[in-house]
């Protein structure tokens, strides 16, 4: 049975965001960013614990988080929590943005 994947809206829009602007160099690299994104979510869905916990993060509501880097695209992280059938993820981002800012309105 496949593992479910439930991206939050914030997460799609990070997609969107990320892919439009590795696409403004190109075209080519932008669907390898979709593609290996979507390749990723799977790999983390079947194997959930495989990300690395980020108890860094400041939010105490965060401290079940997990985030493991989009292949190909390392700099890109995926930020999820695991559920009992897959996982949810709610953000897709940068590494080196202020992660601790952006994860506090972590909810939508």
């Amino acid at each position: 049975m496949a593992s479910r994947i439930n991206k939050r809206p914030k997460a799609i829009h990070d997609l969107e965001e990320s892919g439009t602007f590795i696409g403004r160099d190109s075209l080519d690299a932008e669907l390898r960013f979709y593609d290996a994104a979507e390749a990723t979510f799977k790999k983390i869905a079947d194997m959930p614990r495989l990300g690395r916990k980020r108890s860094e993060l400041a939010n105490e509501s965060l401290s079940d988080v997990r985030s493991f880097p989009i292949h190909g695209f390392k700099n890109w992280l995926v930020f999820y929590r695991p559920t009992p059938d897959g996982i949810d993820v709610f953000r897709v981002l940068h590494g080196a943005r202020d992660l601790n800012a952006i994860l506090m309105d972590h909810e939508s």
